[in-house]
C-alpha cells in the first residue's frame, strides 16, 4: 500500500512564495490585476478578429491564435497562485498537478511556435508582397496551425508519462507557487536523469530552433527593407514588423534570463526567483493585446469603433 500511494500520491502541497509569506495578499493584488488585464484584453482581440471582415487576414489569424494561448497560460497558473496567496489554498492533486504542468510548457511551445509562424507570415508580406495571398492561403493557415499544435503536443506529452512512472515517497512539498516538469521531478527519490534530459533538451532545443528561424526570417527582412528605393517605403514596412518584433522581445528576453538565473544564479534568493517566474508567465499575456492594439492600426481604428459604438447606443 505504501509503494502504490508513492506511485499514485493522492496530492502535492505548493508552497507558495517562502520567505513572504506575510506580504501574500500584497502580492496578489497585482497578479489579480494582471489577470484580469490579460483575460479582458484578449477576449477583446479575438472578439474583434472574429466580427471584423477586415481583420480576417494571416497576421491576424495567427495573433487570434496567440491570444488563445495566452489565455490557457494565464489561466493555467493564475487561478491557483491567487487562491494559494489569498486563501492559502496550497493542495492541488497530482493529476491536477500534471495538468498544470503540461498546459503551461504546451502553451509555452506553442507561444514559441506561433512567434515563428508571424516571423514568415512578415517575411511573405515584404519580400514577396505580390505573392503574398496565393503563398498563405486559408489552407495552408490551416495547417500551419495544425502543424503548431501537434507539434507542441508531441514534444510536451511525454513529460507527463516520465513523472508518472516516478515515485514520490520522499516528499511531496513543491516550492513553488505551480508545478513544472523539473520541479516536481526534484521531489522523487528515483533517478531522474532521463527528465533532466528531456526535460531540459528537447523543449529548449525546440525553442532555440524556432529562435533561429525567426532570426533567419528577419535577417531576409531587413536586406528587403535597405533595398526599397524611398525612405517612406522602408518606414512603412519596417512598422509592420514592430508589435511582432516588441512581443518577441517579451517573450524570449525573461525566458532565457530565468533559465539563466535558475542555472548560474545561486547567490539570488528562491522568493525572487518564485516571483519572477510568475511574473514571467502572468505579463505577456496581458501585455500582448496591448502591444497589437497600440501598434497596429487596424486593430485600434476597431477597437475605437467598437466602443464608440457601445457609448452611441
Amino acid at each position: 500500500m505504501y509503494n502504490l500511494s508513492c506511485y499514485n500520491p493522492s496530492t502535492f502541497i505548493l508552497v507558495g512564495i517562502p520567505g513572504l509569506e506575510k506580504f501574500h495578499i500584497w502580492i496578489g493584488i497585482p497578479f489579480c490585476i494582471i489577470y484580469v488585464v490579460a483575460i479582458v484584453g484578449n477576449c477583446i482581440l479575438l472578439y474583434l478578429i472574429a466580427v471584423v471582415h477586415s481583420l480576417h487576414e494571416p497576421m491576424f489569424f495567427f495573433l487570434s491564435m496567440l491570444a488563445a494561448t495566452d489565455l490557457v497560460l494565464s489561466t493555467t497558473i493564475v487561478p491557483k497562485l491567487l487562491s494559494n496567496l489569498w486563501l492559502g489554498s496550497q493542495d492541488i492533486t497530482f493529476s491536477g498537478c500534471l495538468t498544470q504542468m503540461f498546459f503551461l510548457h504546451f502553451s509555452f511551445v506553442v507561444d514559441s511556435a506561433i512567434l515563428l509562424a508571424m516571423a514568415f507570415d512578415r517575411y511573405v508580406a515584404i519580400c514577396f508582397p505580390l505573392r503574398y495571398t496565393t503563398i498563405l492561403t486559408p489552407q495552408v493557415i490551416i495547417k500551419f496551425m495544425v502543424s503548431i499544435v501537434v507539434r507542441s503536443f508531441s514534444v510536451i506529452l511525454p513529460d507527463v508519462f516520465l513523472l508518472k512512472r516516478l515515485p514520490f515517497c520522499r516528499t511531496r512539498v513543491i516550492p513553488h507557487t505551480y508545478c513544472e516538469h523539473i520541479g516536481v521531478a526534484r521531489l522523487s527519490s528515483a533517478d531522474i536523469s532521463i527528465n533532466i534530459w528531456y526535460g531540459f533538451a528537447v523543449p529548449l532545443m525546440t525553442v532555440i530552433s524556432d529562435v533561429i528561424f525567426i532570426a533567419v526570417s528577419y535577417i531576409f527582412i531587413l536586406r528587403a527593407v535597405f533595398h526599397l528605393s524611398s525612405q517612406g517605403a522602408r518606414q512603412k514596412a519596417l512598422s509592420t514588423c514592430g508589435s511582432h518584433v516588441c512581443v518577441i522581445l517579451m517573450f524570449y528576453t525573461p525566458a532565457f534570463f530565468s533559465i539563466l538565473a535558475h542555472r548560474f544564479g545561486h547567490s539570488v534568493p528562491r522568493n525572487m526567483l518564485i516571483l519572477f517566474a510568475n511574473l514571467y508567465v502572468a505579463l505577456p499575456p496581458a501585455l500582448n493585446p496591448i502591444v497589437y492594439g497600440v501598434k497596429t492600426k487596424q486593430i485600434q481604428d476597431k477597437f475605437i469603433l467598437l466602443f464608440s459604438l457601445k457609448k452611441t447606443r
